[in-house]
Order: structure tokens, then sequence, then C-alpha cells
């Protein structure tokens, strides 16, 4: 399953002004869209900008590297370029575990213009491409929470609930990848 987020902005010309709308109404608006990756780590669920992913890829063998946080899971070779994984349940000190193992896992690998390296992302799953109103994001409580919780939103996606026939919300933290990985070069 690969997922190519680059191929849809080359697709879309608009793509680069849909960013730079989705961060000014992020700042301070309730109208326009916010376009994510969904995924889980442990029983949570986590979200980041589309136009931060490259690709989706599947869990391959990640080699160790010596003398680096735990949270720095390895390289792997991704069609002959090595690419650094970054396990992000570590990264953000989430200790549930998830109820699969870790060859189920997936790895979203970031887009190199914002990283400035080859970076992916071990997550527990990938779930979805979505895209919500702004009003169904409260950017305010993460605000509150302080720059180095890397929070830039809570996401409220209706749900259907079909054993109860109603519609519920479920929670989604909207996460600032670049700002949790900015540091990420010191450790390497």
């Amino acid at each position: 399953m690969t997922k190519n987020a680059s191929e849809e902005q080359a697709g879309d010309p608009s793509a680069a002004s849909l960013r730079k709308s989705t961060q000014a109404t992020a700042a301070g608006g309730s109208s326009g869209t916010l376009q994510v990756v969904e995924f889980l780590l442990g029983k949570e669920y986590f979200a980041i900008d589309l136009f931060d992913v490259k690709e989706v890829v599947e869990y391959t063998t990640i080699t160790k590297l010596p003398n680096t946080p735990a949270f720095i899971k390895g390289i792997i070779d991704l069609r002959g370029e090595i690419t650094t994984i970054v396990d992000l349940k570590q990264r953000m000190r989430i200790t549930e575990e998830s109820d699969q193992p870790e060859e189920n896992c997936r790895i979203i690998v970031l887009d190199e213009k914002n990283t400035k390296s080859k970076i992916g992302i071990m997550v527990d799953d990938v779930l979805s491409v979505s895209t919500f109103e702004m009003k169904n994001v409260d950017t305010k409580s993460a605000s509150e929470l302080g720059d180095e919780m890397s929070i830039l939103g809570i996401i409220k996606k209706s749900v259907r609930d079909k054993e109860k026939d109603k519609e519920t919300n479920e929670l989604i933290i909207w996460i600032d990848i670049k700002q949790l990985l900015k540091d990420i070069d010191k450790h390497m």
C-alpha cells in the first residue's frame, strides 16, 4: 500500500495555496479545510498534515544504529536511499502498547522539503487520508498545552455508532511533525 502525496500535489497546482490557507486558518479562523493522514499510536488517534507526507510503506527490516536515542529505531534501505526511522510512540513518550506485532506497523515517509533529510515515522497503523472543516478543529486547547507538546489542535470527527444508533465524536490529536522532529539531526 503506497500513497504518494507528492504525486497528488503535482496534479493540483493549488496544493501550495491550500497548505498556506490551512495554516492561516488553523492560526485563527474557523473556515477552510484541513487534509491529514490519520494513524494509530497505541489506542489513540493522531494525524499529521497530508502535505508533510511523501508516502506510506509497509514495515521492513530496520537496521539498528549504535549510540542513538531509543526513539531512533534505526535505518532502512528505501529503494536505494537510506532513510532514518523514528518510533513516534517513543518520541512522544506514549507507553501504551499496541495489540499487534511490530511487523504489522506502517512507516510514514515524510516529505524531504520539510525535514531536510530522509525520515520515516513508525506508527501502529495508518487509517486514512481525511479532510476536515476547520470548524471541527479545536486549536485553542492545543495552544494552552504549550509549544513543547507539538500539538496543533484536536480534531472532532463524527462517527456513527451502529450499536447505539447515534453520532459520537472521535477525538484525533493533530500534531506538528516538523516541530516534533526539529532536533533529530543532533541525535544522528
